[in-house]
C-alpha cells in the first residue's frame, strides 16, 4: 500500500492560532506522516492557545509577528542553527484592519491596504527568500488563498485584491525558485469557520451559499485542507508548482446555474 511518508523531512508551519486553524490541520497531517516540525505563534497573548498544540505534534515553538522587525528572520536563523536545512513551509497568515475588512474597498486607507499586503502577501515573499538557502535539495512552499481572489465575494472587501496579489506571487515565486527544485503553490480553501473567518461579516450566509452552490452541496472542513497541504509538501506533488489548488467542494466551477 502506498502512503505519503515525510519521515526525515523538516517543515515550518506559520499561522496556527488555535485548534480551528487550517494551519493546525496541516501541522497534524505533516506530523502524522512523520515530519519534524517547527510552529510559530503571533504574540504572548496567543501563545497559551498554540503551545499545547505544538507539544501535541512535538514541534519547536517560535514567536513570529511578521510586522515586528527581525522576528521572521530570527525564526529562519533558529531553524538554520538547529536543522541546517528545511524541506517545506506552510504559510497561513492574513490580516486586515477591521475598518478595512468590514468597509468598502473604495474607502480603504493607504496604510491599511499596505498593512494587509505586508502581512498576507509580502510575508510569503519574505519566507521564500529566507527558505531558499535552506532548501538546497529542493522543497515546497504552500500558502492559503480563497475564491475572493478570483471573483467578487461580498463582504470579503480588501482581502480580495490582497489574495489576488498572493496568488500572482505564487506564480512568480514558482518561476524564480523552480530551477532550485523549490515548488510554490496555493490552496484556495472553501470557507471554514476559523478565527480569521470571524472577522468577515455575514460569514454564516457565506457558508450557506457555499453549501448551496457547490457541486457537492456542502462546505469543506479543515481536515480536507490539511490533507491537500500534506500532498503538496510530499514527493507525490513533485511536478506541481505555480498552482492554485481549489479545496472547496467544487464551488469555483459553478457559474450562472439555475435550479
Amino acid at each position: 500500500m502506498e502512503v505519503i511518508d515525510l519521515a526525515g523531512r523538516r517543515g515550518l508551519v506559520v499561522g496556527v492560532a488555535n485548534a480551528d486553524s487550517l494551519a493546525w490541520s496541516a501541522a497534524r497531517h505533516f506530523r502524522n506522516a512523520g515530519a519534524e516540525l517547527a510552529m510559530t505563534y503571533y504574540n504572548e497573548k496567543a501563545r497559551p492557545f498554540v503551545a499545547p498544540l505544538a507539544d501535541e505534534v512535538q514541534a519547536q515553538l517560535l514567536p513570529c509577528n511578521v510586522l515586528q522587525e527581525g522576528q521572521l528572520e530570527a525564526v529562519f536563523e533558529t531553524l538554520r542553527e538547529r536543522w541546517g536545512k528545511l524541506d517545506f513551509v506552510f504559510h497561513s497568515i492574513a490580516s486586515a484592519r477591521k475598518e478595512d475588512l468590514q468597509g468598502r474597498l473604495a474607502d480603504c486607507s493607504g496604510p491599511g491596504f499596505a498593512e494587509a499586503m505586508l502581512v498576507s502577501c509580502h510575508s510569503l515573499i519574505r519566507m521564500a527568500k529566507l527558505a531558499e538557502p535552506l532548501m538546497r535539495d529542493g522543497g515546497s512552499l504552500t500558502t492559503v488563498s480563497y475564491y475572493g481572489a478570483e471573483k467578487v465575494v461580498e463582504h470579503y472587501n480588501v482581502m480580495g485584491p490582497v489574495k489576488a496579489a498572493l496568488e500572482a506571487s505564487v506564480r512568480y515565486l514558482a518561476h524564480e525558485l523552480g530551477p532550485g527544485g523549490i515548488r510554490v503553490n496555493a490552496i484556495s480553501a472553501g470557507p471554514v469557520r476559523t478565527r480569521a473567518a470571524s472577522g468577515i461579516t455575514h460569514f454564516d450566509e457565506l457558508l450557506d451559499e457555499a453549501a448551496r452552490r457547490s457541486p457537492q452541496r456542502r462546505t469543506v472542513d479543515g481536515c480536507e485542507v490539511g490533507r491537500v497541504a500534506l500532498l503538496l509538501a510530499s514527493p507525490y506533488a513533485s511536478a506541481i508548482t505555480g498552482e492554485v489548488v481549489h479545496v472547496d467542494a467544487g464551488f469555483h466551477v459553478e457559474g450562472m446555474v439555475f435550479h
